[in-house]
């Protein structure tokens, strides 16, 4: 055992797990499974404490809290019982953590299912082959990877335990069996399957095109954009936030930035301050969905949001992103956040609810942008490109309706310089 190694093992278990919690941060675990790998940690430090074991992580106080806290499969919990589902991983994984001093990421999002042992390398190859090759977003390959995983569960319950033994009729029934769907959630796991098939056929571990058995699903398109705010809720939404708090300052700078401008969530958080250009009163950036280059103009209240949360709100740190975590460590939202909590927090503060049942996180504002231009009469065919794949030229039309008093005053530079 190295130096490193040792130092992780000897650290009380209250100091183990806060490290812990760090190295998933640094790794980009959702705020969910932060949330759970937390709960379980905490439990099991309660567990050892109430035991009286003090001092650092015991193969024997884990393997206790395992037998005593494991869920069976058919047991039902509360809200308050719930974690205890993932007591078995997340005491692996701190023991992981214990012995090593660093967490190996499995196969993004398929940890809960089992997958046959000669499936995991050819799934695991193709999880890097859409990372690295097609570069897919974290949210898309998070989807995908875990239709996949459900696809090899199926076969392995089948009696299919190594994907060269794969048969159309097999492809078929698992189609089948998933029952009926939305046309826009059957089309997905359509084409995630598609492309996995036609993967194993490009590296030969199935010698015919078994993607051809898979049936092709059209969406349809219609005139009307979805979960829309009125738009006095959006007034009251941005006036209920606590703008003297640090937490504060950041989300109402957000939600403006999707509801003044409609951008993504990808693209806020991923915002870098190098992106805010202050001479010009513009935001650049190369968006992450298309990969194509905005620039949008940056209004006056829209600048004096992120000026009043760069200077007071947000933490000193070397990270370029401009929206941090508002907790320790302060570092950039992770890569799976939609954003979601900070539209629901500061609703349910205002007491905002929908007369009708809709989706109500961050893209529901970009929505509600695109819905006011199609009451000024932009052409539907410009805000679909808006929503969907935007070229430079038609998202300079989210500022259509008032671009010169969204350009505002130019903001001096030397405002927002605070040592960077």
């Amino acid at each position: 055992m190295n130096a490193p190694t040792r130092r992780f093992a000897e650290l009380p278990l209250e100091q183990l797990i806060e490290h812990a919690l760090y190295e998933l941060l640094k790794l980009r675990y959702s705020r969910n499974a932060l949330k759970r790998y937390r709960t379980v940690w905490q439990h099991f430090a309660a567990f050892c404490c109430e035991a009286g074991q003090v001092g650092g992580y015991s193969e024997e106080m884990a393997t206790r809290f395992i037998e005593r806290y494991q869920a069976a499969r058919s047991e039902r919990l509360t809200a308050q019982t719930g974690w205890r589902r993932h007591v078995n991983f997340g005491v692996l994984v701190l023991r992981a953590f214990a012995r090593e001093g660093r967490v190996d990421r499995p196969v993004v999002y398929t940890e809960q299912f089992h997958i046959p042992q000669p499936m995991k390398k050819p799934l695991s190859d193709f999880e890097q082959f859409c990372r690295e090759r097609l570069h897919l977003r974290p949210t898309s390959l998070k989807e995908r990877m875990r239709t996949i995983a459900v696809f090899l569960n199926y076969l392995e319950a089948s009696g299919i335990t190594a994907l060269d033994q794969l048969q159309p009729d097999q492809v078929t029934s698992f189609v089948i069996s998933r029952g009926p769907r939305s046309p826009r959630s059957a089309s997905r796991g359509t084409s995630d399957l598609r492309s996995f098939l036609r993967y194993l056929l490009q590296r030969q571990i199935v010698h015919r095109d078994l993607a051809l058995v898979l049936p092709t699903i059209r969406v349809p398109r219609d005139g009307t954009i979805p979960s829309v705010w009125d738009p006095e809720l959006v007034g009251k939404l941005l006036k209920v936030i606590d703008r003297t708090s640090p937490r504060g300052k950041r989300d109402y700078a957000i939600l403006l930035l999707a509801s003044r401008l409609g951008l993504r969530s990808g693209d806020i958080r991923t915002l870098k301050l190098d992106d805010l250009q202050w001479d010009t009163a513009t935001i650049e950036i190369r968006q992450s969905k298309t990969g194509g280059p905005l620039c949008l103009p940056m209004s006056e209240e829209i600048g004096e949001a992120l000026i009043d949360y760069l200077k007071a709100g947000r933490p000193q740190t070397p990270h370029r992103e401009v929206f941090l975590r508002a907790k320790l460590p302060f570092t950039p939202i992770g890569a799976d956040s939609r954003l979601h909590h900070v539209v629901s927090e500061w609703r349910q503060r205002a007491g905002i609810e929908f007369r009708t049942p809709q989706r109500c996180g961050l893209h529901s504002l970009r929505h509600t942008l695109a819905t006011r231009l199609l009451q000024e009469q932009t052409p539907l065919h410009v805000i679909s490109d808006i929503l969907g794949h935007a070229t430079t030229a038609s998202t300079m039309i989210y500022a259509k309706a008032d671009v010169e008093s969204l350009r505002g005053a130019a903001l001096d530079p030397e405002e927002v310089c605070h040592g960077e």
